[in-house]
């Protein structure tokens, strides 16, 4: 049988992405590690990669689609041999039935328990990949001892390479009965329809996840976390100052300062002096961190993102410089990993650069503070 290919869960909270596009073909030829697609998140768009070894037989779903749930196979790799699992076929269409007569109630019988799951029969046929079973080869590794963790439990390269010859394959914890599931608010755009005056001449956006998702984070925030502004205007002639001297003695290196990098390690180092800035709220407690992992907020062409600087305090300016250059370039091509952009302890929003004086920034959950910057004067 072939091995299928399901859309995957990038970020914790993802439940369906959009197949922004397919960097594979049908007939290609992939092994473990290769790019196999875009996928749009409700955080980034980020790039999907192969963790078996085959031939592309068939896609199922195409670029462009959108609210493809986590789990749905997207597309199918020719498996030993070859040959190619058969696509999933679509529900079928539910036929019109003439209304049926009203049946009479019974009461309901109790839920007859769910059979046990069946052992593991001896000799039974192990799944793997062909790769995989070819390394275990070279190891010497007997198969029945590693637990798959690839598609339908299936053991594949990553699998084996963390085995040891010998071991024993983990016990599955028993699975608990699902507890009853939350209500979820609705989000405000699902809450109530928003009417706008259709007669005037206009044209419609279609929002991307990573916007939906920003609106939803925005307006949690708002809704959830108090905010108090408190404005200050400084000198930065000292700053200028230092700058200038910094990027004379730097520029051998090929490093170059901005105003901004300076501020993300001035921010660092107040969140560590002044400790309760430096915190998360649980409810019921606060989290004070011990490290200053400083958010930036960085504008793309899909949204705002915001990559992080970790121990913004401990590290050199020159090296928040060229992890800022590194990070907002990526971020701008939607290239950034999930630890790169998810946690930090506060945030940091700049927009002098639009001659903005002042602004309100939003404090980015769960966090306890963001910075605003405005433009600076003569």
């Amino acid at each position: 049988m072939g091995i299928e290919i399901k859309m995957p869960a990038l970020s914790p909270t993802m439940e369906e992405g959009t197949l922004a596009k397919w960097l594979v073909k049908e007939g290609d030829t992939v092994k473990s590690g290769d790019l196999l697609a875009e996928i749009e998140t409700d955080k980034a768009t980020m790039e999907f990669e192969a963790v078996d070894e085959g031939v592309i037989g068939k896609i199922t779903v195409a670029e462009g689609t959108d609210n493809v749930k986590v789990g749905t196979v997207i597309a199918v790799m020719a498996g030993e041999g070859g040959e190619e699992a058969p696509a999933p076929a679509p529900a079928p269409a539910k036929a019109e039935a003439a209304p049926a007569p009203a049946a009479k109630v019974e009461a309901p019988k109790p839920a007859a328990p769910a059979p046990a799951a069946a052992p593991k029969v001896e000799g039974a046929r192990i799944k793997a990949s062909p790769l995989a079973k070819r390394i275990a080869a070279e190891k010497g590794l007997d198969l029945s001892s590693v637990t798959g963790t690839g598609p339908n439990g299936r053991i594949v390269k990553a699998d084996i390479e963390g085995a040891k010859p010998g071991a024993a394959p983990a016990a599955k914890a028993e699975a608990a009965a699902p507890a009853p599931a939350a209500a979820v608010p609705a989000s405000p755009a699902e809450a109530k329809a928003v009417w706008y005056d259709e007669s005037i001449p206009h044209e419609e956006e279609k929002l991307s996840n990573i916007r939906k998702t920003i609106a939803r984070r925005l307006t949690e925030s708002k809704q959830t976390i108090p905010h108090i502004y408190l404005t200050v205007d400084i000198r930065l002639d000292a700053l200028l100052k230092l700058r200038s001297e910094l990027n004379k003695a730097l520029e051998p290196r090929g490093v170059k300062l901005s105003v901004n990098d300076l501020l993300i390690k001035a921010l660092g180092v107040a969140l560590i002096q002044t400790p309760k800035c430096n915190v998360t709220y649980t409810g019921d407690k606060l989290i004070k961190y011990n490290r200053a992992d400083v958010s930036v907020a960085v504008s793309t062409p899909t949204g705002l993102i915001t990559p992080i600087i970790r121990d913004a305090a401990g590290i050199s300016v020159s090296a928040i410089s060229t992890q800022m250059k590194d990070l907002a370039g990526r971020a701008k091509e939607g290239k950034l990993q999930p630890q790169e952009y998810q946690g930090g302890t506060a945030s940091i929003s700049n927009m002098g650069m639009f001659g903005i004086k002042q602004f309100d920034a939003v404090i980015n959950p769960p966090q306890g503070m963001i910075m605003a910057i405005g433009a600076g004067e003569k």
